[in-house]
């Protein structure tokens, strides 16, 4: 699958893959710092911003979908940063086209088994009815009787689009997201590894990498190193992007 991405900067490649529900613009102002030095490709990955849709959804079809990119983009080897789902996708391409990699980078996420955990933002793309919206405000109003903080309401309507008739549609496809959740949640399997450079962030605010997950990690990556930002949730980028771009250009460097 031919996935929609756009470069920023010139340099080494690094490729950025988004977690579930969103998009290459959830890394942007990361990737414009690093931009700096890098030509940072940021990835909509499939059934998610402009990239074309499927009714297959797994860590492996995923992964090769990156892997034709790079090939088609005549990268030979990058750096490989994921977030959530994109860590999980990332992982997979290391461990399965360790060729490909220069050195992976997994933020707030371990290769183990997620139950699914997001019916309340599956179950508000299904209320919003589209032909009813006049604007985005009214997006925002709608769903705000089903998500009460504002900004999981503002990230999850960077997926609403113009449609051709000057309507509203979801860019992403959610239907096969949720069809497929259960894929989304699964863990990278006991054989897979890949022993390259790694580094795994999270946010201590988090519980999604917990240091009982490290020998677990390990067992996958051996070289991987482990760093925690303070004061950040899962969403690392969006709330610390400053910190996470120093961590980055460090490791990357």
């Amino acid at each position: 699958m031919k996935l929609n991405f756009r470069v920023l900067g010139k340099g080494e490649p690094v490729i950025v893959l988004h977690g579930v529900f969103g998009s290459s613009d959830n890394w942007q102002t990361v990737g414009k710092a690093l931009a700096e030095d890098f030509a940072i490709y940021l990835v909509d990955l499939r059934n998610h911003g402009l990239s074309p849709h499927s009714d297959q959804m797994n860590y492996p079809v995923m992964a090769q979908d990156v892997k034709e990119l790079i090939d088609h983009e005549k990268l030979g080897r990058a750096h490989i940063v994921g977030h959530s789902m994109g860590g999980k996708v990332a992982m997979e391409l290391a461990a399965s086209f360790p060729e490909v990699v220069k050195s992976l980078v997994v933020v707030d996420i371990a290769p183990k088994y997620y139950p699914p955990h997001h019916q309340e933002i599956l179950d508000s793309f299904k209320s919003l009815y589209l032909k009813s919206l006049k604007s985005r405000k009214d997006a925002d109003d709608a769903l705000s009787s089903k998500l009460s903080n504002p900004g999981v309401r503002q990230f999850i309507l960077k997926n609403l689009g113009r449609a051709d008739d000057d309507g509203f549609e979801w860019k992403l496809n959610y239907q096969v997201i949720e069809e497929n959740i259960d894929l989304i949640g699964k863990g990278l399997e006991k054989e897979k590894s890949y022993s390259g450079k790694t580094l795994f962030i999270n946010g201590s605010k988090s519980d999604y990498i917990s240091e009982a997950d490290h020998e677990l990690i390990r067992g996958h990556f051996p070289e991987a190193r482990f760093e925690t930002i303070e004061g950040a949730g899962h969403w690392v980028h969006a709330e610390k992007p400053n910190e996470i771009t120093s961590l980055l250009k460090d490791f990357l460097s």
